[in-house]
């Protein structure tokens, strides 16, 4: 069995940048943010927590070659793309964009007077070439109360419908899982890790883990201050994740438990990826 390698990121080594309508965190290198250990994680290209300002947002720019979506923490983002998709997303909206050959889209928050805080995830896709595709889902909190919600998944596992709108995870064309909870103080939760997405290669290559706990007490450059804390534990080892830290977990296996638990004093929302290694 391989040995488990935990690697704590705490929130306030990430890049990022205060635009004024845009404040950004960024977990691997982007834009004007480079740090040669954190390009990439797998298929894990980019993970932004943004809050973009009223009357704002991204203008249209082209994608290709990469799987975008965004989850949204609060607030509302409004999407239009070269695929003739028109989209306003509020709290525990999902939408994927598979960039494939090639779209271009953009992203505002037109709300008067709210701003919008969301994650921007990148990944890279399976295989090139593909077909552009446009996926929209919503998740309640009370499907991650207190349990693992399945947002993302990739295309052709169960449960997954590859269609723009329907029940069940978002597809994806990338070989990694994401999900989320809405964990409670003192309320501890398992989770298995499923097998490895592909099946090509070795299988001593096994599986990568992320987790990272969503920063919902405001932008700051500093040790974000909410008051949930998650104990992510694995084969023995842990970390414990205040708001905007993360995990990396290297040499993870399909079957291992994830052991997790708010040790903290209120209620926090983790988000966390499988991904083959």
């Amino acid at each position: 069995m391989s040995k488990v390698d935990f690697k704590f990121r705490p929130s306030e080594t990430r890049g990022g940048a205060d635009h004024g309508w845009l404040k950004t965190f960024h977990t691997f290198s982007f834009a004007s943010y480079y740090d040669p250990k954190y390009e990439s994680f797998g298929a894990l290209r980019v993970i932004n927590e943004d809050r973009v300002a009223p009357k704002t947002g991204f203008p249209t720019h082209p994608h290709r070659e990469a799987e975008i979506f965004s989850y949204i923490i609060s607030g509302e983002l409004s999407h239009k793309d070269s695929m003739g998709n028109v989209e306003t997303m509020k709290r525990g909206d999902v939408q994927m964009t598979s960039g494939g050959t090639g779209i271009a889209h953009s992203e505002y928050n037109d709300h008067k007077s709210k701003a919008c805080h969301f994650l921007q995830i990148w990944a890279l896709p399976n295989q090139s070439g593909l077909t552009p595709k446009y996926y929209a889902r919503h998740f309640t909190d009370e499907q991650k109360k207190d349990k693992i919600c399945e947002i993302v998944a990739p295309v052709g596992a169960a449960g997954v419908v590859d269609e723009r709108e329907g029940d069940g995870p978002t597809p994806v064309h990338a070989n990694l899982y994401f999900l989320t909870s809405l964990l409670s103080p003192s309320v501890p939760l398992t989770h298995i890790l499923r097998p490895r997405t592909s099946r090509s290669g070795s299988g001593a290559a096994g599986k990568l883990f992320y987790a990272q706990l969503v920063q919902t007490s405001g932008y700051n450059t500093g040790p974000a201050q909410g008051k949930a804390q998650i104990r992510v534990e694995i084969q023995g080892k842990e970390a414990v994740l205040g708001e905007g830290d993360g995990v990396f977990v290297k040499g993870v296996q399909e079957g291992m438990r994830v052991g997790l638990e708010n040790v903290g004093t209120g209620v926090g929302e983790l988000v966390f990826f499988e991904i083959d290694a």
